[in-house]
């Protein structure tokens, strides 16, 4: 299994949900955008959300790959949002042990 840092820099999607990602990261508010994604009350850690997120994120990428007709692009780039968040806001608080 690959460590998180891992996975986030070989996390590679087509073009146009990166640069989606890249203008909606700034908006992004954890205590708001990872409950409803998560689903929770209490806010994990960066690391414990960044693998739950990336666990939600590879289900709709397949949805994707299948071009299945539930997928939908607008949840793909929200969470790839709160991934990007999730990454900046572990990076800045240092290390953590998961």
């Amino acid at each position: 299994m690959l460590d998180i840092h891992t996975r986030l820099a070989t996390l590679k999607r087509p073009t146009l949900l990166t640069r989606a990602v890249r203008f909606g990261v700034d908006d992004y508010r954890r205590d708001i955008h990872l409950r409803r994604l998560l689903q929770i009350e209490n806010l994990p850690r960066h690391g414990d959300a960044l693998i739950r997120l990336l666990g939600i994120e590879e289900e709709i990428n397949a949805l994707r790959l299948a071009n299945s007709a539930n997928y939908s692009p607008a949840a793909h780039v929200e969470v790839l949002i709160a991934i990007s968040g999730e990454a900046r806001l572990m990076q800045a608080t240092g290390p953590q042990v998961i």
